[in-house]
């Protein structure tokens, strides 16, 4: 799309919506950056496992906290796929950050006050020129309030557990659809009712429900909110 007018975008959803495929293939149309913000969260997530400051039994938060200076995030394009990679100090997490394991501890993460500061003045960095399509949690009501489009990304529970099931099966053949529904259960209700910047639809967001919807229709109906709001 040719337009020298270039708008922010924020996508807001629950886990295992598709709103990161949306992001991504939203981005790819318009010649936008994407920025994978639920990215930037499970690779913390995946630093503090690392260290063994978090478990499913235990959190030492205060040693986090401490260490959030050495933890340096950047995407790279993979040339191969042309999709934007995270790396976390230098090292491409990509496959990891998206194990069970991760995903059943980033909404304790992402929880914490001084994380989401740290990760929010590097998303604001990124997105401050405009042109780009971020995912997440809470973008359009704390990172980008004054995006031009924000959308709110929802489906029903069953189908988005079959999605993230058929999604992981292929890189973990021992997952369990009963797994991903308790896991998907657990974060629902984390993100929502945490004290700091709790998954919200704000009131100028349009609501996006693609229980019913392929990819390319749904990016059909976002393109076409991108571009009402450019007219």
């Amino acid at each position: 799309m040719q337009t020298s007018k270039k708008i922010t975008i924020a996508i807001d959803g629950f886990s295992s919506c598709g709103k990161s495929t949306l992001a991504k293939a939203l981005a790819e149309k318009l010649g936008y950056i994407f920025i994978d913000s639920g990215a930037m969260y499970r690779a913390v997530a995946l630093y503090a496992f690392q260290n063994k400051w978090i478990s499913d039994s235990h959190f030492e938060k205060e040693k986090l906290i401490e260490n959030l200076p050495n933890i340096q995030l950047h995407f790279e394009l993979n040339s191969s796929t042309q999709k934007p990679e995270i790396y976390l100090n230098n090292q491409n997490v990509a496959a990891e950050i998206r194990e069970i394991t991760v995903s059943s501890l980033v909404s304790k993460v992402a929880s914490i006050k001084e994380v989401r500061q740290k990760l929010v003045a590097e998303q604001r960095e990124m997105g401050k020129k405009g042109g780009v399509v971020m995912d997440g949690r809470d973008i359009g009501s704390v990172v980008f309030p004054q995006a031009e489009l924000k959308l709110f990304v929802t489906a029903k529970p069953e189908i988005r557990a079959q999605r993230r099931f058929l999604e992981l099966k292929a890189t973990d053949p021992n997952i369990t659809l009963e797994e991903i529904e308790n896991n998907l259960t657990e974060r629902d209700e984390m993100d929502s009712s945490r004290d700091e910047s709790p998954l919200i639809q704000t009131n100028d967001a349009v609501l996006l429900d693609n229980s019913d919807l392929n990819p390319a229709e749904q990016l059909e109906i976002a393109y076409g909110l991108v571009l009402e709001r450019l007219r």
